[in-house]
């Protein structure tokens, strides 16, 4: 299952990564680190991004009802504090998230040829009635119905409008954010409660169909951090950050609108730190090997301190800054550090290998 998984990531990421099991024995205490990891991180996360989604909500709705600068601002800080929320739990790229297309419906992302940003575009010029009800916009493009398409409504160009009048732009803003309110309690409930793959991840057995011992659940843990890793150098940077700075391409940044770029890098990064501190995998490692979660952490810590202080800047700005720009690709340089101890290093200690991939240079 894991595997399989993987492999049809990589199609996305063209840089593949597959922890699997090295032999028959089952990592010590594997079970209890996934179980950890789902009560201390993943569950708190998701309930975090349910509440911001029901602010946002609260936030839109009251700009509609009375446009202002004031309640416009108001949507826009609620805006960013769903990016930090969703980024702090998007790397977990499986369970309920994969279920109806959420995980797209809430960002739908690269869109390199701007095919989203056309039908957003179309929906406003047209005023497309399906798309202010929430129900009927649920069952549109994935690409019309997310995070992308609300910050291109509240950032976009014409969105300083919504300050004095509401209209069709704003009921299509709400329609979203009710849209992603409604996924954001579903995903929640199913996390808290133990739905489907999310139970099945926490109770691996020989009847399980999906991990059949805790050294496959654990596997799924590493994934989501190595594989997280890899998205966040070779999707989110890589995407608009070139070697050079002749190759920058700033408006490819996720986010660049709303200048949320490096605050959701800061969450991704957050999120492999949160999994490792919840997870307590020092525990389980022999004590002259639990040096190199304390390397991971020191790595990430030095990653998000190089971030640090950039948040919030257009990151035109960011690129343009050869001090800024330095900070940014010292970030990038650390997560191919952190792919090396955590893919090699921390799972060869499991018992598990690291299929072929980015850490081999292939």
């Amino acid at each position: 299952m894991v595997l399989r998984r993987l492999i049809l990531a990589a199609a996305c990421l063209a840089q593949p990564v597959a922890v699997v099991p090295a032999g028959a024995i089952e990592p010590p205490g594997a079970a209890a680190m996934v179980q950890d990891a789902i009560e201390g991180y993943i569950r708190p996360a998701y309930a975090s991004f349910a509440s911001t989604a029901g602010v946002l909500g609260g936030a839109v709705d009251a700009l509609c009802r009375e446009p202002s600068p004031t309640h416009l601002g108001m949507a826009r800080s609620a805006f960013g504090a769903i990016v930090d929320a969703w980024s702090r739990v998007e790397l977990v790229r499986f369970g309920p998230v994969m279920d109806d297309n959420r995980l797209e419906r809430i960002l739908y992302w690269p869109d390199r040829r701007s095919t989203g940003l056309k039908q957003v575009q179309a929906i406003l010029a047209d005023r497309d009635a399906g798309a202010v009800v929430p129900e009927s916009l649920a069952g549109k493009s994935v690409a019309v119905q997310g995070l992308g398409a609300l910050e291109f409504v509240l950032f976009g160009t014409g969105s300083d409008d919504l300050a004095t009048a509401a209209g069709f732009r704003c009921a299509y803003g709400a329609a979203i954010s009710a849209n992603l309110g409604s996924i954001a309690a579903r995903l929640d409930t199913a996390w808290s409660t133990g739905e489907a793959a999310a139970g099945l991840w926490a109770a691996p057995g020989p009847d399980n169909p999906l991990y059949r011992d805790g050294g496959e659940a654990l596997g799924e843990l590493l994934d989501t951090m190595i594989h997280g890793l890899e998205l966040v150098r070779d999707v989110r940077i890589d995407g608009f950050m070139g070697d050079a700075a002749s190759g920058d391409k700033p408006k490819q940044a996720l986010f660049w609108r709303s200048e949320e770029t490096i605050a959701a890098l800061r969450g991704n990064l957050a999120s492999i730190a949160g999994l490792l501190e919840a997870s307590d995998m020092t525990a389980s490692l022999p004590e002259d090997r639990r040096w190199i979660v304390g390397s991971a952490r020191f790595e990430l810590a030095n990653a998000d301190r190089a971030l640090s202080g950039l948040e919030g800047l257009p990151i035109g700005d960011i690129l343009a800054d050869p001090d800024r720009r330095a900070r940014l690709d010292y970030a990038r340089l650390v997560t191919t550090s952190l792919s090396d101890v955590i893919g090699r290093q921390l799972s060869g200690e499991f018992g598990l290998t690291v299929g072929f991939s980015s850490l081999d240079g292939d």
